[in-house]
């Protein structure tokens, strides 16, 4: 007599075009980490010798003329920011459920903060707003306002596997020498030149630390036509995509424990611009992967153009210090960013803190045509894992 047997059940899949308004109620999901669109890369001959127009720029451009690239807030602006946090707050709505319109109008502000989007995207890449009020708001109201003019420039992506919408880079006692595991956002340690995985970082200042935890800044376009000069050869490695990243443990339902991709991709379609993507913490943390043999180990011309890259950085680099209530938003598709060793103050000063928005704009609201399957995708890039829920705390956890 014929037995029935029962077909394998399909192994989970994480998909991030059908999220639950129950776990996400704006109904839309952070897409995480995605490998690249493979047959959208393009290889090393069909980038540019060298790259024009406002993307590149040289730390000498700027280092003696702040009015070019700093806004400091008016009281209009502070009251009007102000108000829009006061007036959410009081609604009592999450605050992962800010959004510009209908939860955060800032009818004045927003004729400013759209041609500055703009220039983030395809200018400069950079701005350093000063005079945000933390002290006199408080961590709360101050995260509510900085979150909302946030939803001014994209869509706030989840940053780790705990869905946090709000990161906050601040020491947790985390060891930076376990680079498998930590993100090093939580340690005192140095990051070297990196682009985080969204379209736009911001970073405001809670409270400074006794020494270091400056700022550097590069147009990844000026690097590029540097070393197209200098070492073309390096500029080929990183364009290939045979670099490895860790996804240090935030893996969701049939996602490898890592993605392959190159380093400098090119838009897709004609005329594309050239595109960073780099954190070298994320790939010379793999060790355990090549060690058993899942992965090829970092070849010796991986390891000389990740030091060439970052040496070419630090020399074109342009330095700023973030004083309380600054606010720095970023490019991460041409500019990469960098930050000293720090040492706190002895309690009970606080600690160094700063919050960090990961902000989206997706190709058809004027971002970057990127070869990602995600690249039109509202909340694309990030760090999402399964169905874990957005969350906003005020502080480090």
């Amino acid at each position: 007599m014929a037995t029935l047997t029962q077909a394998p059940a399909e192994p989970p899949v994480f998909r991030y075009d059908q999220p639950s308004k129950a776990v996400f109620p704006d109904g839309i999901k952070t897409s995480g980490q995605c490998p690249p669109t493979y047959e959208q890369l393009v290889p090393y001959d069909q980038f540019p010798k060298e790259i024009t127009g406002p993307t590149v720029w040289r730390k000498e451009d700027y280092e003696n003329n702040p009015e070019r690239w700093v806004h400091r807030f008016n009281e209009d602006e502070v009251k009007e920011v102000g108000k829009a946090a006061d007036d959410f707050l009081a609604s009592g709505t999450p605050m992962t459920g800010i959004t510009k319109q209908e939860k955060f109008p800032l009818p004045t502000m927003a004729g400013f903060l759209e041609p500055m989007r703009k220039e983030i995207l395809n200018g400069k890449g950079f701005i350093l707003f000063k005079g945000f009020p933390v002290q006199e708001w408080g961590n709360h109201k101050s995260a509510v306002a900085y979150m909302g003019l946030g939803t001014y420039l994209g869509y706030f992506v989840s940053q780790n596997g705990l869905g946090h919408v709000l990161g906050h880079v601040k020491d947790t006692g985390a060891d930076p020498t376990q680079i498998d595991k930590v993100r090093i956002y939580r340690t005192t340690a140095r990051q070297f030149f990196h682009a985080d995985d969204c379209d736009i970082v911001g970073l405001l200042c809670i409270a400074k630390s006794l020494e270091g935890g400056e700022s550097d800044i590069v147009s990844d376009h000026h690097v590029f036509n540097t070393l197209q000069k200098e070492r073309p050869d390096v500029v080929e490695t990183l364009t290939q995509p045979i670099w490895y990243f860790d996804r240090k443990g935030e893996v969701s339902a049939g996602q490898e424990p890592y993605t392959r991709q190159p380093v400098f991709y090119k838009e897709t379609g004609p005329d594309g611009r050239v595109y960073t993507k780099w954190d070298p913490y994320y790939v010379k943390s793999l060790k355990r992967f090549s060690d058993a043999g899942a992965i090829p180990p970092l070849s010796d011309k991986q390891q000389e153009a990740a030091q060439v890259l970052e040496d070419t950085c630090m020399r074109l680099a342009l330095h700023m210090i973030l004083d309380i209530g600054d606010i720095q938003f970023l490019s991460n598709a041409h500019v990469l960013h960098s930050r000293t060793a720090y040492k706190d103050y002895p309690a009970p000063h606080p600690r160094r803190h700063l919050m960090r928005l990961w902000l989206a704009t997706p190709e058809d609201e004027g971002g970057w045509k990127l070869p990602f399957a995600d690249s039109r995708h509202k909340k694309r890039g990030g760090v999402q894992v399964n169905d874990t829920p957005p969350r906003a705390p005020i502080d480090a956890e």
